[in-house]
């Protein structure tokens, strides 16, 4: 499946590679919803990203409350701080 010329790929890919990582989940399931039955392979190959990294795009597309959240990651989510970790 080739839906896009290489032009429109490269394209698609400059955007993708400047967006954030909650930002690029989200193109990129928007994207093989678009192309229907063999999007999420395609897209998976253009992107370089994991069948699971679209599935969670695709439910947060339909999830209200995590379209509304403004942080990339939950709360207390990520490496604690080099501080934290020798202080405590």
């Amino acid at each position: 499946m080739t839906p896009y010329s290489s032009e429109i790929e490269q394209q698609m890919q400059r955007l993708y590679s400047s967006l954030n990582e909650k930002d690029r989940r989200r193109y990129a399931a928007i994207e093989s919803i678009k192309l229907g039955w063999g999007g999420m392979s395609y897209v998976s190959n253009l992107f370089g990203c994991d069948y699971y990294t679209l599935r969670l795009g695709m439910e947060e597309l339909d999830n209200e409350t995590a379209m509304s959240m403004s942080g990339i990651r939950r709360q207390g989510g990520g490496r604690k701080s080099a501080l934290s970790t020798i202080v405590g």
